[in-house]
């Protein structure tokens, strides 16, 4: 391989290697049914936080997993476990809570039932796709 061309791809490779350390790590967490992931979830985005402070991390739920977002909720299993509180607490570091339209208005429920810490999306699963393809997020479910 000629000097020129060894410089070229060592530069090219330095440039990838440089862009890679930049780059800020993207999750987006699954939840569709609270009852058997919320508070899985929660701890789990608490620890990520905790050990990758910078991470961008957006929880979207559809379904079943809306329940935890709803004003008042709190762990079916566990009466301390207070979502509003958890969720609030994740909010105030950057996580971002989306809820499925599809689903509130199937279950006949309305926006304003819902914790004000959380947005609304058209569709849960569509943007779970457009997170992964066109932003890049890594995907975990608890």
């Amino acid at each position: 391989m000629r000097a020129s061309a060894l410089r070229g791809v060592l530069i090219l490779g330095l440039a990838c290697a440089t862009t890679v350390a930049w780059a800020q790590d993207k999750v987006v967490y699954h939840i569709n049914n609270a009852e058997a992931q919320a508070t899985a979830g929660l701890r789990n985005i608490r620890n990520h936080l905790d050990v990758a402070p910078k991470t961008q991390i957006v929880v979207v739920t559809h379904a079943e997993g809306i329940d935890f977002l709803r004003e008042g909720a709190k762990d079916k299993k566990n009466a301390d476990i207070d979502y509003n509180a958890l969720v609030n607490a994740l909010k105030s570091r950057g996580v971002r809570f989306e809820i499925c339209e599809i689903t509130i208005t199937g279950a006949g429920l309305k926006k304003d039932q819902f914790t004000m810490d959380a947005d609304f999306v058209p569709s849960g699963v569509a943007r779970i796709t457009e997170l992964q393809t066109r932003e890049g997020f890594a995907y975990i479910k608890p």
